[in-house]
């Protein structure tokens, strides 16, 4: 079977961004930047991001590329004789199936929104009927499933058409479309009264904040935001590395995912806060922040309709290429494992994920217990915590080891791949630096690693 390429290298950028940028960055970013110090936790992130993101996502590039095959047979392709590495090649393509459980119903309520942003529903209703209206709308699987079945059809149908045809260039529109609406929203929001407010609060360092939650704590938000926004560990990005050529550096590659992920990132920021601050609203309530706290900020501002309709396209945008990123996954992992082509491997992964993700679209209301209740309360929780608090952090563990070991890929082939193409040379300033690269990644790194899983797992069950 011919393995696919990327028609550009701006497809594969944009691809590879697609699938860091997702709805975390709009909602999770901004409150906890603001509880945690302002201008001191997008400091702490910037520095998690550069010594502890982008290793591990250039590993993950650098496999997929070496292997030129999907995450399930890269491992085999790479690993010694003898040798079981490639069973994380499976394990993190059934992390992604989990991902996708959830996370297509959740892009489901961003077209919802959209659609109800653009009728005016929210329009002249308080906070608490905004409220009411999201918590009603949970308890209805009915069109929450129209939707599921909506993203779950388009996104498999993308992919069918193939890597260039379909989710080349689909995410290439969809990105710069998603790129232009995010400046347009941020201009907006720099315009607004509480703008100088809100930039103040998110961007100020602010020693009382930092002091409230704790220097360790600040440091470790910093590390685990950096860390869950690449969706590092799953294949994710393995896959995309596979389809690209040996042109460019890998490390430039990562360097440029990386910032576009946190220019999305940042200026949610700037759209958030100033309308935060204009209408006085809590501009630190979590999950809420998307679904009862902005539509509230849309029903009241002039030219809400408008505005509203505008944001959640975008977050549509943001959730359906990380959608499509994930798919593809999953379709190449069928394709691998089962020898099928590609529309017959995208037909069944788009009923086989239909099926599964019928238990978070059920588990507001209809699926419940005590079991639920030690991870949220909901379906959608615990799915959540198997990927975000295992998955990803265990997953990058695999692929540290697999890179810097001699009974894996080994350091040396590693860094003959990610250093192949232009742009892999460090400055002569840090030239120095790079006799500490090796014992970093073998001995830091996966320390690193097993404190943020550590930390996940005190955080969901003893704190």
């Amino acid at each position: 079977m011919e393995h696919e390429r990327f028609a550009s290298r701006l497809g594969f950028l944009l691809i590879a961004a697609g699938c860091a940028i997702g709805v975390g960055n709009v909602w999770k970013f901004p409150y906890v930047a603001g509880q945690s110090g302002g201008g001191f936790f997008f400091l702490f992130y910037l520095l998690m991001l550069l010594v502890f993101g982008l290793p591990i996502l250039a590993m993950e590039f650098s496999v997929g590329r070496a292997a030129q095959r999907g995450p399930v047979e890269a491992f085999r392709a790479l690993e010694p004789a003898g040798s079981r590495w490639h069973l994380h090649g499976v394990a993190g393509a059934l992390a992604c199936a989990v991902l996708m459980a959830f996370y297509t119903v959740v892009t489901g309520w961003m077209g919802h929104y959209f659609l109800a942003s653009v009728r005016g529903d929210y329009m002249g209703l308080d906070a608490a009927a905004i409220g009411n209206l999201f918590s009603e709308y949970l308890q209805t699987p009915a069109p929450m499933g129209f939707w599921l079945v909506l993203v779950v059809c388009a996104g498999c149908f993308v992919c069918s058409r193939g890597v260039q045809k379909g989710l080349e260039r689909t995410t290439k529109a969809m990105m710069v479309s998603l790129l232009a609406m995010m400046a347009a929203l941020a201009v907006h929001g720099l315009t607004m009264e509480g703008a100088a407010a809100g930039l103040e609060f998110y961007l100020v360092p602010d020693l009382g904040r930092l002091r409230a939650t704790g220097l360790a704590r600040t440091a470790v938000s910093a590390m685990n935001q950096a860390f869950f926004t690449l969706s590092l560990g799953v294949g994710a990005m393995a896959i995309f590395g596979s389809y690209v050529g040996k042109e460019h550096s890998l490390v430039k590659e990562s360097a440029i995912v990386i910032s576009l992920d946190t220019l999305v990132a940042f200026t949610s920021g700037l759209i958030i806060f100033p309308a935060c601050f204009t209408y006085g609203v809590d501009q630190a309530a979590g999950p809420g922040l998307i679904f009862i706290t902005l539509p509230n900020i849309f029903a009241n501002m002039p030219g809400g309709r408008f505005w509203g309709g505008l944001f959640f396209l975008f977050m549509s945008f943001a959730a359906f290429s990380t959608v499509l990123a994930v798919f593809e996954l999953l379709i190449r992992s069928a394709m691998d494992l089962s020898g099928w082509g590609r529309k017959k491997a995208s037909a069944v992964c788009c009923a086989v994920l239909i099926a599964i993700s019928v238990p978070c679209l059920l588990g507001f209301g209809t699926i419940h217990g005590a079991f639920l209740d030690l991870f949220g309360g909901t379906v959608l929780d615990f799915e959540d915590f198997l990927v975000s608090n295992l998955a990803l952090p265990l997953g990058s563990l695999v692929y540290l080891l697999f890179c810097v070991s001699r009974r894996g890929w080994g350091w040396e082939n590693f860094v003959r791949e990610v250093s192949a193409g232009a742009g892999a040379a460090l400055p002569a300033w840090a030239a120095p630096l790079g006799r500490f690269v090796r014992p970093y990644c073998t001995w830091v790194l996966p320390f690193l690693l097993l404190a943020v899983f550590a930390i996940g797992i005190w955080d969901k069950f003893f704190a």
